[in-house]
């Protein structure tokens, strides 16, 4: 255990030295705006312009005391008050007070609390995730947000406490973590003594988010999705005709959502027809309605059931060219869609998810790029991508914060970033935290129209 806990100290050692090498430094204090670096600017003319002299204007970014520090055409860097300037303000207006403690006149104080290592799969999705926070900082610093980023390697038998009684913790803002169900109860008590917001940003076991207003907990139960895509489902086809398929999965656990769904049918008065992927083509067919919008749903999520329900259906609508079907289906099928793809755009297909990632997008293609110039090595190819999410959350809280102070929630409207993969709407859960609500109909429509519909 000893050589797995080093492992993870010297790596993540090496991520926060990648982490600084890429100019993600503090700014404290206020400045007058950002300046854009030109070809030919110094660091005293840029001073000489502004009435500053060069050691404010290196106080002001930090970045500049490196010894290979080089101006770049392009660059945003902070312009200081000249010190006198600033202490005239003071003096002159009460406007000019501010509150040192309040975050939102301050950099951002972000602790990190994740198996940073590379010894297990864990450690390598989280640290690819604390990849994205840190490039959502590097962005943020260019909007004129400032932050301070504290990490610490967390593993799956590390004792918790230990890292909160660290100097650093008790400073922060903000705290993304932890992965595992039983760090959450201590870290989430230290997170409302300290009066500190706690983003939990995956799956975990338990309800402390009920009894803890600290928590913010992104992850959403499998009862709750399926609640939202069957309230969907029925929203969006009020006339349509439902047709369960059952594929024989005796391993699927999708039962669960299709008896959800039967009984939401039921309770309004409409039909729906049973058929399987063992019933003969004639006998299948009977299961449809001609004029009607037929929508399919499977009670399995796995691949092979799907493939040959698009043979069975490809026969079903040669046959019967005027019928109309629409496919609601599963996140699992997003794994699926460079193999099926056309298939979703000719069944019209219908994937609840929490996220989406668009690799046709440009912004997505970007943070792609920049990931490997920076880290040397393309993301993982997992859905939802790690690092996506570790920029989306850290955008949204960062930001948020910076906007609303400690008075951010994440509710409805709170924040206008836009995420590139994961959008966040909080909801209050009783008198404890909030929990994440947002959901999505990622549509593939004729024509090769894709598009995510929010709820």
């Amino acid at each position: 255990m000893q050589e797995i806990k080093n492992k993870g100290r010297r790596f993540l050692l090496l991520v926060l030295t990648v982490f600084f090498s890429a100019g993600i430094y503090a700014q404290t204090g206020n400045w007058r705006e950002m300046y854009k670096v030109k070809k030919k600017d110094t660091q005293y003319s840029i001073s000489k312009q502004y009435g500053i002299t060069v050691e404010e204007l290196k106080a002001a970014n930090p970045e500049m005391a490196a010894e290979d520090y080089k101006l770049k055409k392009g660059d945003f860097i902070f312009i200081p008050f000249p010190s006198n300037e600033a202490n005239g303000k003071e003096n002159a207006s009460e406007a000019w007070k501010v509150d040192a403690n309040d975050v939102r006149n301050r950099a951002v104080r972000v602790g990190v609390m994740l198996p940073l290592h590379n010894v297990d799969g864990d450690g390598r999705r989280m640290t690819e995730y604390y990849r994205g926070i840190l490039m959502a900082c590097d962005s943020l610093k260019r909007k004129g947000i400032s932050t301070e980023v504290y990490a610490w390697n967390v593993n799956v038998d590390a004792d918790i406490r230990t890292t909160l009684i660290e100097e650093n913790a008790a400073k922060c803002d903000i705290i993304f973590g932890p992965l595992y169900t039983k760090q959450v109860a201590a870290l989430g008590d230290f997170c409302r003594k300290n009066d500190i917001k706690m983003v939990i940003p995956f799956s975990i076991s338990g309800n402390d988010v009920a009894r803890n207003a600290s928590i913010f907990q992104v992850y959403q139960p499998q009862d709750s999705l399926y609640a939202a895509t069957v309230d969907a489902l029925v929203e969006r086809f009020p006339d349509g005709h439902l047709v369960i398929v059952d594929c024989n999965d005796s391993t699927s656990k999708k039962g669960v959502f299709t008896s959800m769904l039967r009984k939401k049918i039921e309770a309004e008065g409409k039909s729906y027809n049973l058929t399987s992927l063992a019933t003969p083509d004639d006998a299948f067919a009977k299961a449809f309605q001609k004029g009607k919008t037929n929508v399919v749903v499977l009670n399995t999520g796995r691949s092979p059931e799907l493939n040959a329900t698009f043979a069975k259906l490809d026969r079903l609508t040669s046959a019967n060219p005027d019928l109309k079907i629409a496919m609601m289906g599963y996140t699992e099928w997003l794994m699926y869609q460079k193999v099926y793809m056309k298939y979703y755009h000719k069944y019209n297909a219908y994937i609840p998810s929490t996220f989406y990632y668009n690799a046709q997008s440009a912004d997505t293609q970007r943070m792609e790029q920049n990931y490997k110039l920076w880290f040397k090595e393309d993301m993982q190819a997992a859905l939802p991508r790690f690092a996506i999410t570790g920029y989306d959350q850290a955008r949204f809280f960062i930001e948020g914060l910076c906007t609303k102070g400690k008075a951010f929630d994440g509710t409805a409207g709170s924040s206008t970033y836009r995420p590139l993969q994961t959008a966040l709407k909080f909801k209050r859960i009783e008198n404890g935290g909030l929990q994440n609500k947002t959901f999505m109909l990622v549509h593939y429509a004729g024509g090769d129209l894709l598009e995510a519909i929010s709820y």
